[in-house]
């Protein structure tokens, strides 16, 4: 998997819609190379047609089938952008296979393939890695509680890899967004979108993907010296931390 010569080149997880393929289009947008890798899908390749980037299908979940889909990739940017939210429900409620799944693509994916190219960039002394996790990882919210441990486990993940990193020129950066109209619910919501749409968004001035990767890129763009280390991007409206109290029955 090679790349062209003195081109930089990046890999962005997640890549097929909202934030990943916003993030893409930047990143080609600077003249970079780009690898998208996704779950195979129309929009992937679609997005690989539209913008000339390398489409990488491959199931996030499989750990064995992303380090082969590595293998001899060099690259100056990881992306770690995939994320699922298979069940919208209290804990108690979740089926074990969800679980499963969450924990399969939110984290342990971006691991392998942090592992897989992090040495790399070690060994070039250049670099960035970018982990997108969410504001549901350091302020608690309900009905999300394995979504929120897989971002806040990312963050602890980030912050000790920052520490490793130091002095070896890799930057690291997490990018950590509030509400964006992406349909990352839909699975959650049984694949209706209506509803999707008027119980997140009708009432609420979400971000948009565009502004993800807008932050990402700014970030991207500080001089070598410089790092953003955490960057919580959230609606003007949204608010986030305050404490909620349930009343009590008499």
């Amino acid at each position: 998997m090679a790349g062209g010569e003195g081109r930089e080149r990046a890999l962005v997880t997640g890549a097929s819609r909202g934030v990943g393929a916003a993030v893409v289009e930047s990143l080609v947008a600077r003249g970079m190379e780009v690898w998208a890798m996704a779950r195979p899908s129309a929009q992937l390749d679609a997005l690989a047609s539209r913008l000339g980037c390398h489409a990488v299908a491959v199931d996030m979940a499989d750990a064995g089938a992303l380090d082969a889909a590595l293998a001899d990739l060099e690259v100056d940017v990881v992306v770690n952008n995939a994320g699922i939210i298979t069940a919208v429900a209290p804990f108690a409620a979740i089926e074990p296979a969800d679980i499963d799944r969450m924990l399969d693509v939110n984290l342990r994916a971006t691991m392998v393939v942090t592992r897989a190219l992090l040495p790399g960039m070690i060994a070039r002394r250049r670099g960035h890695l970018f982990l997108v996790t969410s504001l549901l990882g350091p302020y608690a919210g309900p009905n999300v509680a394995t979504y929120a441990a897989t971002k806040a486990a990312l963050r602890a993940f980030g912050q000790c890899l920052r520490i490793e990193l130091a002095g070896t020129d890799v930057r690291l950066t997490e990018v950590a967004p509030g509400r964006v109209r992406t349909d990352i619910y839909r699975e959650a919501f049984g694949g209706d979108d209506a509803r999707l749409q008027s119980t997140l968004f009708e009432r609420y001035r979400a971000l948009e993907p565009a502004h993800v990767a807008q932050a990402l890129i700014a970030a991207l763009d500080m001089p070598p010296a410089a790092d953003i280390s955490i960057l919580e991007l959230s609606p003007t409206d949204q608010a986030v931390g305050g404490l909620v109290f349930a009343p009590r029955e008499e």
